[in-house]
C-alpha cells in the first residue's frame, strides 16, 4: 500500500495501476486457462474508471499537529487507496459448442495490453525514484 504524502500523488497512483493491473493479469490468465473449460464465462477486472474517478476526487488534506514546533504533514486523500475494481463477466461475441465463452485471441490481446500498461507504469514509477535519487545525492554528483 503505498506511503500517503512522503513520495505524492503520482508515485500513489502509479503503485495502485501496478497492483490492480497484477490483479487484472490474474483474472486474465484464469480465463486462459479456462479455454476449454464447458460453460466457462471469462471476467475481466474492471477498474480504470473508479481509478481516474478516484484521481480527480483525491483532494490534499492535512495531518494535525500534537506540538505547533513539529512540521506540518500535508499528505493525499486515501482514495485511490480504496480502488480495488470490481470482476465483471465478459460478453462473448461466440459461445463454443460446450458453452465456453472464452475468445482466446481476445484474452491473449487484453494480456497484451495490460502487460504493456503494467510496465509503463514500472517505468515511470522508475523514473520517479530515480528523480528522488537524484535530488538526494545532489545536481553536482
Amino acid at each position: 500500500m503505498p506511503i500517503k504524502g512522503l513520495f505524492g500523488p503520482t508515485i500513489n497512483v502509479l503503485a495502485q495501476n501496478i497492483d490492480l493491473r497484477a490483479r487484472n493479469h490474474n483474472q486474465i490468465s484464469a480465463n486462459v486457462a479456462n479455454v476449454e473449460t464447458p460453460n466457462f464465462t471469462p471476467t475481466r477486472l474492471d477498474f480504470e474508471g473508479e481509478l481516474k474517478n478516484a484521481l480527480h476526487a483525491n483532494k490534499p488534506v492535512t495531518a494535525g499537529n500534537t506540538h505547533e514546533r513539529h512540521i506540518q504533514l500535508k499528505g493525499q486523500s486515501d482514495s485511490i487507496d480504496k480502488v480495488r475494481g470490481k470482476v465483471i463477466e465478459v460478453s462473448a461475441t461466440a459461445v463454443g459448442r460446450d458453452g465456453n465463452r472464452v475468445d482466446i485471441e481476445a484474452e491473449m490481446s487484453k494480456m497484451a495490453e495490460n502487460q504493456i500498461m503494467y510496465n509503463a507504469s514500472v517505468q515511470m514509477i522508475a523514473k520517479k525514484f530515480d528523480g528522488l535519487r537524484q535530488a538526494i545525492r545532489g545536481t553536482g554528483n
